[in-house]
């Protein structure tokens, strides 16, 4: 047996792969997929899709499945393993890369197309006789919310790494700072 087949048998690894997948449903991601991305996220050696299916005991074409939508996230890459012909795949672990990966395809694929939808409604609302001014205000406060924080999020995106890092752990400190809480 491979160093990546043991790596499921150990109580801790198997509980964190179990709780990943649960996350993944609640976060909208198939559980095969986050089980999948939790197994590659703590091998430390690459795995192909064999051992993948082992592993968890997931269904062959539910795991080349799965790779692809990991793959097509930026989460997994693909590794070259010499003297074997089949694909092989390692997770990305950097956990801020990870999250930003996340965060970036979150955005693309939800935060843009509501955004995109939401600049139509307010667009045909301006042109609308008698619509009820208050209609329009809520779909401008909607699109003003939308347009800052993404706005934000493009910002945070050019913060290096550790400047990000010593700014979240920071904590409230920056609101104090800011004077927007109040002092106890």
């Amino acid at each position: 047996m491979t160093e990546t087949a043991q790596i499921s048998k150990s109580p801790a690894v198997e509980q964190f792969i179990l709780y990943w997948g649960d996350m993944g449903g609640q976060w909208g991601v198939n559980r095969s997929v986050a089980q999948i991305h939790a197994l590659l996220y703590l091998s430390t050696s690459p795995m192909n899709a064999e051992q993948i299916s082992e592993s968890l005991g997931i269904a062959r074409s539910n795991v080349s499945n799965s790779l692809k939508e990991l793959v097509g996230w930026k989460l997994i890459r693909r590794v070259p393993i010499a003297g074997d012909r089949r694909e092989h795949f390692e997770a990305e672990v950097d956990v801020w890369e990870m999250a930003m990966r996340i965060a970036q395809g979150r955005k693309e694929r939800e935060i843009d197309p509501a955004a995109t939808a939401l600049r139509e409604c307010v667009a045909r609302a301006e042109g609308e006789k008698g619509l009820n001014p208050e209609v329009l205000n809520r779909l401008r406060e909607m699109q003003d919310f939308l347009n800052t924080t993404t706005r934000w999020y493009d910002q945070m995106l050019g913060v290096p790494k550790a400047q990000l890092t010593r700014l979240i752990a920071m904590g409230d400190k920056v609101l104090k700072v800011l004077k927007l809480t109040s002092r106890k």
